[in-house]
């Protein structure tokens, strides 16, 4: 069965794209950005829990969407100033959003490589971490609101481990959907974040560290079955031959030792059974590496825009409780596109826009 998702807006045909959101979050429409560095945690105080933050220039917009990006590294190297970060957090900058690329805690390379345990504690850091990040931003709003953000709306993803951590922070709910056998990670839960479980020990509490969505370069999840009804929308980009996070499923790094990370070939057909909203940009014979390379790369360029696509209409500057003042059957669909103005069939999992006789266009995603 199809579900039809109506994300309920009502755009101007002359320029319905950009008309809500006033030409905001879709192009590179400031010219250049500001980065600002700061320490995240009011717990830790070293460079694991550093960040910067990233603003468009010349921006008199205070309500503006969020999103911070992590790195990727295997969970024991890269940091925020790695290719993909700065050219993520910069683009999508100058698209109006304030960004952030963040460092997380590392582990010892031998440690990680040679024990289960220390990688689920180890992912869990890092989600702590991250948490702690989102808080940051919303502690910040209520005093003051130094980077003229929207609480309401902050997105998470990165590449690689960073997508790992983003997709575990979104889609882990409690601390009783962990397993307790072989390795109790419900018992390192409560290692790491003590009374604190699931927020983690990283600090800023007091602050929600809810997400509105997802997005994943070349990131996996360890068990699809977290992926609920109830979760946030995901964008994901993977590669088909991608070994070093299974496209499917398989363990990380293609290493018998190190567990078990499920891929966007999984992670969708299980949105998709539960009702989550997603999108997949696929790259037939790619591996693992495309997003490394930055904008170098014409394939992080397509991610960069398919997830511009993806997260445009999630944003409340779309939202509206009147679609019309007519009534259905006084209007009548002239023409369907997509978001490059191409005509279009009605294509599963793709954004298409419902253009009507009485100026209005209605956005819409077909999931199966």
């Amino acid at each position: 069965m199809k579900k039809l998702l109506l994300l309920s807006l009502t755009l101007l045909i002359s320029n319905f794209i950009f008309s809500q959101c006033n030409g905001r979050y879709q192009t590179e429409i400031f010219s250049s950005v500001t980065k600002t560095t700061v320490n995240y945690s009011d717990v830790y105080t070293n460079s694991f829990h550093e960040m910067d933050i990233y603003t468009p220039n010349g921006d008199t917009e205070i309500n503006r969407p969020l999103i911070l990006y992590m790195h990727g590294g295997s969970f024991y190297g890269g940091d925020k100033t790695m290719t993909d970060c700065i050219d993520f957090c910069e683009s999508m900058a100058k698209r109006g959003y304030v960004t952030a690329s963040l460092n997380y805690r590392l582990a010892n390379i031998i440690s990680f490589l040679t024990s289960n345990a220390t990688q689920y504690e180890t992912v869990l850091k890092a989600v702590s971490d991250a948490k702690a990040a989102i808080r940051y931003f919303r502690e910040d709003f209520a005093n003051g609101d130094t980077y003229g953000i929207d609480p309401n709306t902050i997105f998470v993803g990165g590449y690689s481990a960073g997508a790992v951590i983003a997709i575990h922070l979104a889609y882990i709910d409690a601390i009783s959907d962990l397993p307790t056998t072989p390795i109790n990670v419900q018992t390192i839960v409560t290692n790491v974040g003590g009374s604190y479980g699931l927020e983690g020990d990283a600090g800023n509490y007091g602050y929600s560290s809810d997400v509105s969505g997802v997005i994943s370069f070349a990131g996996g999840i360890n068990d699809v079955s977290w992926i609920d009804a109830n979760d946030e929308p995901l964008v994901s980009v993977q590669g088909t031959t991608d070994l070093t996070v299974n496209y499917n499923c398989g363990p990380g790094m293609n290493n018998a030792a190190i567990l078990t990370l499920c891929g966007s070939g999984e992670m969708h057909p299980q949105a998709d059974l539960v009702g989550v909203l997603n999108d997949k940009l696929i790259f037939t014979g790619e591996g693992h590496g495309w997003a490394g390379y930055g904008n170098s790369n014409t394939k992080f360029t397509q991610a960069l825009d398919f997830t511009t696509d993806f997260l445009f209409p999630l944003l409340p500057c779309n939202n509206t409780t009147d679609i019309t003042e007519f009534q259905e059957e006084e209007r009548q669909l002239i023409k369907i596109i997509d978001i490059l103005g191409r005509s279009s069939d009605v294509i599963t999992n793709s954004p298409l826009f419902y253009i009507y006789s009485d100026g209005s266009v209605e956005h819409k995603i077909i999931i199966n």
